[in-house]
């Protein structure tokens, strides 16, 4: 990633190291997390990678046993062996979970709230 790119986020992103599955249509590639915020997320570039740029994939990141989060993403860059992806949907009961995740990991509430704020009026 360039530094442009890293200059231009609003959203913290937290390293985080889950069991992760990218998806689209028939393919899926198992997938490791490099970071993740609330508008989306890096991984390593999963080899073979036949992923289709132009359409929409959906990423599951497993929490633990009983926990999901589930995003509709959209590829935004592949840089120097890594993924990077805008989230383009995610459901309520996902962005519950997440929003934890991230409160858990920044240890800092009212930024928490600026990036939800951000969020909700992108």
């Amino acid at each position: 990633m360039t530094e442009f790119h890293a200059d231009r986020r609003q959203y913290k992103r937290i390293a985080f190291d889950a069991r992760a599955e990218l998806s689209q249509d028939a393919n899926v590639w198992p997938v490791r997390l490099v970071d993740l915020s609330l508008k989306g997320l890096l991984i390593e570039r999963p080899l073979p990678w036949s992923g289709d740029p132009e359409q929409p994939f959906v990423i599951n990141i497993h929490l633990s046993e009983q926990v999901d989060v589930l995003m509709e993403v959209q590829l935004r860059h592949d840089n120097n062996g890594q993924l990077g992806f805008e989230c383009m949907h995610i459901d309520l009961e996902s962005i519950s979970y997440l929003r934890r995740l991230i409160e858990l990991n920044l240890g800092d509430q009212p930024e928490l709230e600026r990036e939800l704020g951000s969020l909700i009026h992108t």
